[in-house]
């Protein structure tokens, strides 16, 4: 997802092209295509990130390489193949055990990063919500590091402003200002989220408090990591302001994006994530900068040497 930051979990970046998803996990049918609208329009202009391809729809060869959220949700052994696919790639990393918190870790928020970052991509860029129902989302796995380096929406349905120039269209709703439409984008990233805690907790030692700080973390980087990746991150971050403002049940916490100021008088962004991936429970890695382990001082010094 764009903005990671960590060698094996931030940072790796995809070698060569994605190829067919393999291990077991199984690629979303045909789905999408027909006539190409206002979101597809929007996606063409933005979604195609160094990191991440957010398209509209499935390209008309390679559609195999997809995988349907909501088939995801609906058989939850694939969480497991996934894990599977995961510990394998680390092991070949790391010598040494790969604990299953940190695989699982991981999977919680790259799949949460899959509708969060979809959603925050077009509130930023157009002032536009999509349908995040799992039915309505697809994403790719990378080829190598099994992260999804891709998103595909399935929907033209959307809503806006009522000054949207497409706000006439069929497939629009409108809502009254800004703050409704955040609240409408968290309340639909909300809903796909417990349907992921539904399905993904019971595979987990990992409680209900967790998960739901894991889903308040894609969030909350939702339109943090959107201004960033298209260049303002200063509007990314009073995005995910209007996403969270406050600790809304079950979301664990309102956005803890704030500034850190080095000597100098540079100042940089970070935040205190409300979840763990546990990337520090692998052998001889540390806690990653955003980790609530991390102490405030030491985020600081970190964030400030990027």
């Amino acid at each position: 997802m764009p903005g990671s930051r960590r060698a094996t979990h931030h940072q790796h970046r995809p070698r060569g092209a994605p190829v067919t998803v393999t291990a077991g996990l199984s690629p979303v049918g045909a789905v999408g295509g027909g006539e190409r609208g206002v979101l597809a329009a929007t996606l063409d202009r933005v979604g195609h990130l160094p990191t991440t391809e957010v398209r509209y729809g499935l390209p008309a060869s390679g559609s195999g390489e997809w995988i349907s959220c909501a088939d995801v949700l609906g058989d939850p052994a694939m969480f497991d193949r996934w894990r599977k696919r995961l510990a394998d790639w680390l092991s070949e990393r790391h010598d040494g055990p790969i604990p299953e918190r940190t695989t699982s870790g991981y999977i919680m928020s790259w799949y949460l990063q899959v509708p969060g970052f979809l959603g925050g991509l077009l509130f930023h860029s157009a002032r536009r919500v999509p349908s995040l129902r799992p039915a309505d989302i697809a994403f790719r796995l990378n080829g190598d590091r099994p992260h999804p380096n891709g998103i595909a929406l399935l929907s033209d349905e959307f809503c806006c402003l009522p000054e949207d120039p497409e706000s006439h269209r069929a497939e629009a709703t409108t809502v009254s200002d800004e703050r409704a439409l955040a609240a409408l984008f968290r309340a639909r990233f909300t809903a796909h989220a417990a349907k992921f805690v539904t399905a993904f907790g019971p595979g987990t030692r990992f409680g209900r408090r967790t998960l739901w700080a894991a889903a308040t973390d894609a969030l909350d980087t939702a339109g943090w990591l959107a201004g960033r990746s298209l260049g303002d991150e200063g509007s990314g971050v009073a995005d995910s302001a209007l996403f969270l403002p406050t600790a809304e049940a079950p979301l664990t916490s309102a956005s803890t994006l704030h500034t850190v100021t080095g000597d100098c008088g540079r100042s940089v962004w970070t935040r205190r994530r409300e979840s763990c991936c546990f990337h520090f429970a692998l052998p001889d890695q540390p806690a990653c900068t955003t980790c609530p382990r991390t102490t405030e001082d030491e985020r600081a010094t970190r964030a400030l040497s990027r």
